[in-house]
């Protein structure tokens, strides 16, 4: 079964510096019938303005991923890590007990657009930590390629639930497949482009609840190409 949670369906606010989307309930917006899906918890597609950004803030108890589709972020947090976050890399921080952090976009004349990603995590009380991968495009380019994973391989960062976080970049006719294990849960995420997901159509920044299927197919339907982000979820 596959349930679609089109893009204008989201929650939405413009602040000005930041135009951001929500895929589940957030912040002032909340939607009952969105509150999340399985560990999975936010999905934030986030447009900051250029000499802007999110100030320095506090998070506990939640596995963050961030994924810059354009431009360039810069983030800086209280374990000590500081650097820019470009497109292509995947950014993890555990925030356990406890951390603050900030990202600005430094630029003058160019927004950064990127998800935020909040997954729970399977156990409280860990230590915070912190990595940051970068994936070639030939890495991604018609591959589900694994960014974030409990058990992590090839480069992924790890996180503490059983979770995982593949991407793929597809072109036109090019299709990807997925084989979904018995009792497991799937989210796609469309960044970029069209694709069909066993035969559904999802435009950019449509999502899709995946439930009961044994086998996923993703087929890039746009000729300029597309992005998504999958979630092999418990």
């Amino acid at each position: 079964m596959i349930t679609t949670r089109a893009s204008n369906q989201r929650g939405h606010a413009d602040h000005g510096w930041l135009d951001t989307y929500h895929s589940f309930s957030f912040a002032n917006y909340y939607d009952p019938n969105f509150m999340g899906f399985r560990s999975l918890r936010v999905i934030n597609e986030d447009r900051v303005a250029p000499g802007k950004g999110f100030g320095t803030h506090g998070h506990n108890e939640m596995e963050i991923l961030t994924f810059v589709l354009e431009g360039e972020l810069q983030h800086e947090d209280s374990m000590g890590n500081k650097g820019a976050i470009r497109p292509g890399e995947i950014q993890r921080m555990s925030a356990g007990t406890g951390v603050r952090h900030s990202e600005f976009n430094h630029s003058s004349s160019e927004p950064v657009h990127l998800l935020q990603i909040w997954i729970e995590p399977e156990a409280r009380g860990i230590a915070p930590s912190y990595e940051q991968r970068a994936f070639t495009i030939d890495e991604r380019n018609n591959h589900l390629k694994l960014l974030a994973a409990k058990d992590p391989v090839n480069g992924a960062v790890k996180i503490y639930q059983d979770a995982s976080l593949f991407t793929a970049i597809i072109d036109a006719n090019k299709s990807v497949e997925y084989a979904m294990p018995e009792a497991r849960y799937g989210w796609l995420q469309v960044t970029r482009g069209v694709v069909s997901l066993n035969g559904k159509t999802l435009n950019t920044g449509d999502g899709a609840a995946i439930q009961q299927e044994t086998k996923i197919s993703i087929t890039g339907t746009d000729a300029a190409g597309s992005e998504i982000l999958f979630f092999d979820l418990a």
